[in-house]
């Protein structure tokens, strides 16, 4: 019988924070043990040739990353590779460290594969992140840096917030991405507007040339997704991430009226955002999609509809670490199934 369903249950019996702790424990043990984490990154990660592509100078393994919201603070990044993961993303990291929102703060929907999550942005700052950054950097997988404004920032501050992070953190990471999508920061989805995103972009152009990504939420309607997609590409932005999660909570029965849904009930939405902003900018940008990935048949889907890569997150949760593996297990018997030579044979096949 498989290991993880019974652990799955025994997990279940905490709330879910305290289990997600465990959960990141148990990685810390991994990395802290000799040889552990290679033995595992040997038995999970799946590094075909017929996965790899390179982007952003660097090459991926295989498209199937961790999103960020697990491991803010880059606590248990180099176990990541043990779990089969292509790349990472760390944070969202704030300039300061903050505690987040009131606990109880991350429900669990087992019915429906989902979660509920309003954290805001608890993490230990920037600080805390480049000294766990610095030993590691440049790191064995590429690795992005999810940044956000602090809570007590006002709007009008919130440039400062973003400079300081690009600036502080650049060096660090192969790519930079820009949460401007999160619901669970009072006015964060407000600087989702064309002049603030043009503002950002330009500024960290000054800053430096990695690649700077836009995180967008799955609440904009189509034309706005793709309007705003635009206009963060057109100002400099190597990539944008469709999409966050969703505050649609019609969505889930029983959901509760604040925080951000993820998991199998964002997987049509997330997935009509991409399928929108891939129409217009496919072959302009690196896309990645995020939200209700829980497998290789759904990579698959992203994939073909004009993603480069894709992130898992809550799917994780309920099918457990082997997920990465798995998924690109089965990627490589649909591209096999479909004649597909190289993963650059199955990104965006819709969109020719």
């Amino acid at each position: 019988m498989p290991l993880y369903p019974t652990l799955r249950r025994l997990l279940f019996h905490f709330d879910s924070e305290t289990a997600h702790g465990l959960g990141m424990g148990a990685l810390r043990t991994v990395q802290a043990m000799p040889g552990a984490a290679g033995f595992l990154a040997r038995r999970n990660l799946v590094s075909a040739a017929p996965l790899r592509q390179t982007l952003f100078g660097r090459e991926f393994p295989n498209p199937v990353g961790l999103a960020a919201g697990f491991d803010k603070d880059a606590a248990a990044v180099r176990a990541m590779p043990a779990l089969g993961f292509g790349f990472v993303e760390v944070g969202t990291v704030t300039p300061l460290a903050q505690p987040g929102n009131p606990r109880p703060r991350l429900f669990r929907h087992p019915a429906e594969h989902s979660l509920q999550n309003a954290l805001g942005f608890n993490n230990g700052g920037m600080a805390a992140l480049r000294g766990h950054l610095e030993p590691l950097y440049p790191f064995a997988m590429p690795l992005g840096v999810n940044v956000g404004k602090n809570k007590a920032t006002p709007p009008e501050r919130a440039l400062a917030d973003y400079e300081t992070l690009i600036r502080g953190l650049h060096d660090l990471c192969d790519y930079l991405v820009v949460n401007l999508s999160s619901p669970n920061t009072p006015g964060l989805r407000d600087l989702q507007n064309e002049e603030f995103v043009r503002t950002l972009l330009g500024l960290a152009a000054g800053i430096t040339n990695k690649p700077i990504l836009v995180k967008i939420a799955p609440d904009l309607a189509p034309a706005e997704a793709v309007a705003l997609a635009e206009t963060a590409v057109e100002a400099g932005a190597a990539g944008i991430i469709a999409t966050n999660t969703t505050i649609d909570y019609p969505l889930l029965p029983g959901a509760k009226d604040f925080g951000g849904l993820s998991g199998r009930v964002l997987r049509e939405k997330s997935f009509g955002i991409l399928e929108a902003v891939a129409k217009a900018l496919f072959g302009k940008a690196v896309l990645i999609s995020v939200g209700g990935i829980d497998s290789g048949e759904e990579a698959y889907r992203r994939l073909r509809a004009g993603a480069s890569l894709v992130q898992v997150y809550t799917a994780l949760i309920y099918e457990g670490p082997s997920l990465p593996r798995r998924i690109n297990e089965e990627l490589l018997r649909l591209m096999e199934r479909d004649g597909m030579k190289g993963i650059g044979e199955v990104i965006g096949a819709d969109r020719r």
